[in-house]
């Protein structure tokens, strides 16, 4: 492998490896909010017990204790146990039936205290008021104070509230087998409870998501506020710490919602066609052990026309799975990388062939290997072309090696020459690095998709060691942070083995030799904080390249001499072909170029005959 691939290579592979590092591990954060303190870092996790909640980023009036009790309607279906306060008609409590947090009890999305889905208007007084200050009757609360659901059945909870001789009418429809739910507000005779101007109500969700994974600081990653406005996904995701940011816009709004990294909720309006307000508020909080913690709201604000008005929305509240959220039009929210490259590769591409796999071999782990042998035939092509690319370099170092100790003195005559060399037997020093750059765009849809895909967490490979795919499996604790790296991981470690191995293989020239171990090192320290799912398709990736170049280098019926160079015809690359140019123009205005291109060799000036 000649050096200008080694360097593509490794710059490749910095890029890649820093920002999937920058991903999981960045600045130190600082001291820990003191309503946080609930939620700690991967060093020791979220703690279990529910004894805190995070404040809301935007500030409301304290809450005034309602004058009659509160009451609480428990719902409980195939998929959710959520309970609803009569304090706004809001939820208190949404437990996932079929997902553990990290310490093994089942997902409960709801900070405790919290009521979420509740309205907030300003009377005419200027007094804002919270869910906790509307009391709503509830009109056909079932006796036993449980709703239980299964399969088609459904069941509509009505509530009513009479404030300032206005009239507020909520419904809430829970079905028995999905995670959506659709609430009705109806608003009438409110004219003399709102002012004259801003009359207008909101409805949204305002303190986050509890999170539920080890990692608060991967969990932070991929933490969001969004908002869908006229076909457009917006998000907001604060990045400095105790310093609330906000977005605000108007126009065709079709949800808003925020999501942790594997559970979302969005409200979707049910009037997309008429026009709208949407807010975005958001806050990051230090957490124990260097962890933190992003709090957001979104909103959604419905202008009040007068008289009686009903207002409906859908709110999906559950795992951020693709094929759930894509039935109700949310598919945006799924993260598969960069909108217009990348996202179609994983969306359309990777994710139904993994899909197709698991349908097949339920081990997910299973799964990922066949994944990687797929993904390898498929990348064939272009892994077969950088081999090439470098067996051409090999056989040209002899070459290559003779123009350095003959122009050892002389780096830019070097240069010349190597230049010379290359269009002399039609070999594209870049050669190598083309195939690397075209396959970047497939390496982070990969990433995207292994990475975020609900379907790795807490998928066992391997019982005992690898028993959750989508976090690292640190096997090697280290006594000093090494970069921000704390601990090593097991896939990791053999990846960069297997690194190392290709590397010895492909390495000839002594200069070189550095690269052999700077490169795995590297690679296993930044690798070490990716989940272990990913590593293991790196690991497979990398032992199917070792047999491949095996396969070529050893049991390849002919060996490229620089006679089969000088027989393969000569294309002149894009590169060659700028360098060409400009070493034309550079001759044309009587200069030379530092690593001018050989050209057309000149006959010699006739000297004049002497005179006798």
């Amino acid at each position: 492998m000649d050096r200008n691939t080694l360097i593509g290579m490794l710059l490749i592979s910095i890029i890649i490896g820093v920002w999937m590092l920058y991903t999981a591990i960045e600045q130190r954060p600082p001291a820990e909010h003191p309503q946080h303190t609930a939620q700690q870092s991967k060093s020791n996790a979220t703690v279990p017990a529910d004894s805190a909640r995070p404040a809301q980023p935007t500030a409301g009036i304290s809450p005034a204790q309602p004058a009659v009790p509160e009451q609480r309607i428990r719902v409980v279906t195939e998929n959710y146990r959520a309970t609803i306060s009569s304090l706004g008609m809001t939820i208190s409590r949404w437990e996932l039936q079929h997902y553990k947090a990290w310490y093994g009890e089942p997902v409960q999305l709801v900070y405790p205290g919290a009521r979420e889905l509740g309205m907030t208007f300003t009377t005419r007084s200027g007094e804002k008021l919270s869910p906790r200050q509307q009391h709503f009757e509830l009109l056909n609360a079932p006796a036993s104070g449980t709703i239980e659901l299964r399969g088609d059945s459904s069941y509509t909870l009505r509530g009513r509230l009479r404030i300032g001789g206005a009239t507020i009418e909520r419904t809430i429809t829970f079905h028995g087998k999905t995670y959506l739910l659709e609430t009705r507000i109806t608003v009438e005779d409110a004219d003399s409870l709102l002012p004259l101007t801003r009359r207008w109500y909101d409805v949204g969700w305002n303190s986050g998501l509890k999170y539920q994974e080890a990692n608060s600081v991967e969990e932070s990653n991929h933490s969001t506020a969004f908002a869908s406005l006229n076909g457009s996904l917006d998000e907001l995701d604060v990045s400095d710490y105790n310093k609330p940011a906000s977005v605000h816009q108007s126009g065709t709004v079709e949800y808003i919602g925020t999501k942790t990294k594997y559970f979302m909720v969005a409200i979707l309006n049910g009037r997309p066609d008429r026009q709208g307000e949407y807010f975005l508020e958001g806050v990051m909080y230090g957490a124990p052990n260097n962890g933190r913690i992003k709090v957001y709201s979104a909103t959604y604000r419905v202008p009040y026309r007068g008289g009686r008005q009903t207002d409906s929305f859908a709110v999906y509240l559950g795992p951020l799975d693709y094929d759930i959220v894509k039935q109700y039009g949310l598919q945006a929210t799924v993260n598969f990388g960069w909108r217009w490259i990348v996202r179609p590769i994983g969306e359309y591409f990777m994710l139904p062939i993994f899909k197709a796999i698991h349908t097949l071999i339920p081990n997910y782990g299973i799964a990922i290997i066949v994944f990687s042998v797929l993904m390898k035939l498929l990348l064939l092509p272009l892994s077969r072309g950088q081999m090439q690319a470098a067996l051409k370099m090999k056989a040209l170092q002899p070459e290559i090696a003779k123009l350095r100790k003959k122009y050892a003195e002389d780096p830019m005559a070097l240069q010349r020459a190597q230049m010379q060399l290359f269009t002399e037997y039609g070999v594209n020093p870049m050669g190598g690095c083309l195939p690397l750059l075209l396959q970047l765009p497939i390496l982070y849809a990969l990433y995207a998709v292994l990475a975020t895909n609900i379907a790795m967490r807490q998928a066992v490979f391997i019982p005992g060691w690898i028993d959750d795919l989508s976090v690292p499996d640190h096997v090697i604790h280290l006594p000093v942070s090494i970069f921000g790296i704390e601990a090593l991981s097991g896939m990791a470690l053999i990846m960069g083995a297997t690194l190392f191995i290709q590397q010895k293989m492909t390495i000839t020239d002594p200069n070189q030799k550095a690269l052999v171990y700077v490169m795995p090192i590297m690679l296993t320290l930044m690798f070490s904080y990716l989940p272990s799912g990913l590593n293991l398709y790196y690991l497979v990736f990398n032992v199917l390249g070792i047999l491949q170049q095996v396969w070529m280098t050893k049991f390849s019926k002919r060996t490229l001499t620089l006679a089969d160079l000088k027989r393969m015809p000569k294309k002149e690359g894009w590169l060659q072909k700028r360098l060409r140019i400009a070493q034309e123009l550079a001759e044309s205005q009587g200069r030379t170029l530092p690593m001018n291109l050989p050209t057309t060799p000149k006959a010699p000036p006739k000297r004049p005959k002497k005179r006798r």
